[in-house]
């Protein structure tokens, strides 16, 4: 199935690129493009095109419903007693961790029989944003002009954990600084965070991901791919004033919709080199690094049914990453696309050049000096991309205990960014999470990201050096997880609350390792934020500047995994010499598995199968929409004019994968499930009458 899917994907990346995505001299936003910021909301064109005007209290409501689950992803309120609605496959992680040998909430689905039933999640956090603040002005204004761009970067870094600092001790609430437009401007966020997670309902995997890797960013789509958890606070569930209510009828073809979530990264206003370097370095790379990844875990899965239980959210989630990523790279490697980035490069650097303004044509040399940054990490991308152990849990968990010891014995301003005080609480809450990790499966990975590490930087590296001391990559992990507490909570919340001393003192063979390796991890950081980072994000902010200039604040900034308003559509669209139909409905389910003879992966899950005859086939299953979205958009809520929820966001077409540098109005989509065909599955599949009346309210309750 994959060369199959990889082939069709190639084709259509070409044709998106083929449709020429030209861009003016002023900036010309395509269709419905754009991820907007809350304080910038395209106003004038939803009047223009739609003569719709959302009022500020829509606004807000809209804000105060939508939810970022801080592992990745966005959902929202759906009831007033703190029921969220979100993907399966966000949820996927939270799953693996609380399955068992005996129960296995991925493959069997889970379904609560009332609160009771709810289980707590073992390290769920999800954030609400409740207010914004506007503080580019103290943070720029802490920023010498005339000091080194390594000065400038620290003295910015320092402004920024002083204000986040101050927040968090004023309000209590979550506190990020959020850059915004390259350094163009700078906003305080203040989150209500919310720990005590329930998970209530998720359905099979085999019916949240029906089609497997084959159907993965494909349309049509037959996905139930939705899950529901329950805030509560002081062991009770919350009650929240702001939730999203129910359309029963769902998005109609033709109809205004908008998608509130937290789309994760683009680069659509990166420079020209810094997309040459992803496209002739960092993504081949990326995907090579993740197609190693995926083979280990394969491996591993082998092994056993057990291994293979463990294995399923750590090969989806590779797998989904490669598919995606494969698609930005070949959307890169289309010539169309970066001759029309280039072009609206050329435009802005042309009104830099001519400005009468001085700060203006302060910008004149930017691009030239982020190229040559960009050239200098190209010469170590291979020590940024090997050294590490992502893909190794426990040795990670032993990586942040030795630098959480020595970060928050510095003043806070002078502490990595990720160890202020702001964000102590999140991290720890991270790090003591009982969520079972396994010996067997932590070496096995250790042992073969140690091998790549050789193969790749060879064993002189000082890195591989400090790892091995000239031993073999297995024997190394097996002394090491055999010789390792850290799989215990206790022990490891007992080396924080000891700080430096106990860290220090400690001879478990983990943290000793790692130990070791935290001078090389230093000295390649400290190298990175001074050549690379601290020129990037000067001149960035120079261009920033310049083309506040030029074109004013007339678009939107790149995705920041912060919170976003985009606008669209429900629209199918042409593909090749046919149309893609707007919606999916059960009946088309059914037809693809037969069609297939209900060969894996399009065989029906057991509860779909058995509901054929209760199911209203015809109800609306899943359907595309015209909005702009990324990966960190899965469970955001498409609602309609009214604020009404319409649809789940759990994936984009094939066409719509090169988005992350640029958006195609013709053929991008976001794929959702309706809201329709949830509470048809919840009624008819899964029997939670209850839960579907909580959802789309006792009036609408089915007789």
């Amino acid at each position: 199935m994959l060369p199959i899917a990889k082939s069709r994907k190639r084709s259509a990346c070409a044709a998106v690129m083929a449709a020429a995505l030209s861009v003016a001299a002023t900036p010309q936003l395509r269709g419905e493009e754009g991820m907007w910021t809350f304080d910038n909301l395209p106003i004038r064109l939803l009047k223009e095109r739609y003569q719709f005007t959302p009022t500020q209290a829509w606004i807000d409501h809209l804000r105060l419903a939508s939810v970022r689950f801080n592992d990745g992803g966005s959902g929202a309120f759906v009831s007033k007693n703190g029921l969220v609605l979100t993907n399966h496959h966000v949820a996927l992680g939270q799953l693996q961790k609380m399955s068992t040998p005996k129960k296995d909430y991925v493959k069997e689905g889970f379904f609560a029989k009332g609160l009771k039933g709810e289980i707590a999640c073992p390290d769920l956090e999800i954030n609400v944003l409740v207010a914004m603040e506007n503080v580019t002005e103290q943070v720029l204004g802490a920023v010498n002009s005339k000091s080194s761009d390594k000065e400038q970067n620290e003295q910015r870094k320092a402004q920024i954990s002083r204000i986040t600092k101050a927040s968090t001790e004023q309000t209590g609430l979550r506190s990020d600084v959020v850059e915004l437009y390259q350094g163009g401007e700078y906003w305080l966020y203040r989150y209500k965070k919310y720990t005590d997670m329930r998970l209530v309902m998720a359905p099979e995997l085999q019916a949240a991901f029906y089609g497997g890797d084959p159907d993965n960013f494909t349309y049509p789509r037959y996905a139930l791919d939705f899950a529901f958890f329950r805030v509560y606070e002081k062991g009770k569930p919350v009650s929240v004033e702001h939730f999203l209510k129910w359309s029963a009828d769902g998005a109609a073809e033709g109809e205004l919709v908008f998608v509130t979530g937290h789309p994760g990264h683009t680069d659509r206003l990166n420079t020209v080199a810094q997309l040459e370097y992803a496209r002739d370095f960092g993504l081949a790379l990326y995907l090579k690094l993740a197609a190693k990844k995926r083979a280990d875990y394969y491996a591993y899965s082998s092994l056993g049914v057990e291994q293979a239980r463990r294995s399923k959210d750590r090969i989806f989630g590779v797998e989904n990453a490669i598919k995606a990523v494969t698609g930005e790279y070949e959307g890169l490697l289309e010539p169309a696309l970066l001759k029309s980035l280039k072009g609206a490069e050329d435009a802005l650097r042309k009104s830099v050049a001519e400005s009468p303004d001085d700060a203006t044509r302060g910008a004149k040399g930017s691009w030239d000096k982020i190229a040559a940054a960009v050239a200098q990490a190209g010469g170590r991308r291979l020590q940024m991309t090997y050294r590490r152990f992502d893909a190794t849990k426990v040795a990670g968990l032993a990586n942040s205990i030795v630098r959480y010891v020595a970060e928050v014995a510095k003043p806070n301003d002078k502490r990595y960014e990720e160890y202020r005080d702001s964000s102590l609480e999140s991290l720890k809450f991270r790090l003591f999470s009982p969520a079972p990790m396994y010996p067997d499966m932590e070496e096995f990975l250790l042992a073969r990201t140690l091998e790549d590490a050789v193969k790749e930087l060879g064993e002189s590296d000082e890195f591989v050096a400090a790892a091995l001391g000239g031993r073999k990559p297995e024997e190394v992990a097996r002394d090491l997880i055999a010789g390792t507490k850290l799989f215990d909570p206790a022990q490891r919340r007992k080396l924080i609350e000891g700080g430096e001393k106990a860290v220090a003192s400690s001879q478990d063979a983990l943290i000793v390792w790692a130990r070791k390796l935290d001078a090389v991890y230093r000295a390649q950081r400290k190298w990175y934020e001074d050549e690379i980072e601290s020129v990037t994000v000067a001149e960035g902010n120079r261009i920033a500047k310049a083309r506040f200039a030029v074109y004013g604040k007339s678009t939107y900034p790149d995705a920041t995994f912060t919170l976003r308003l985009s606008y669209g559509k429900v629209a199918g669209y042409e593909l090749g010499t046919t149309l893609v139909a707007p919606f999916t409905t059960f009946y088309g389910l059914y037809d693809r598995a037969i069609g297939h003879a209900e060969k894996p992966p399009f065989d029906l899950a057991p509860r779909v199968k058995a509901a054929k005859r209760k199911l209203d086939l015809g109800a609306k299953l899943n359907f595309v929409t015209t909005n702009d979205i990324i990966g960190g958009n899965s469970g955001s809520p498409i609602v309609n004019a009214k604020g009404e929820y319409v649809g789940l966001v759990f994936d984009g077409n094939i066409q719509s994968l090169v988005g992350r540098y640029a958006y195609d109005d013709a053929r991008n989509r976001t794929v959702a499930v309706h809201s329709s065909g949830i509470i048809e599955a919840m009624r008819s599949v899964y029997g939670l009458g209850a839960l579907a009346d909580e959802v789309a309210g006792e009036s609408r309750r089915r007789h």
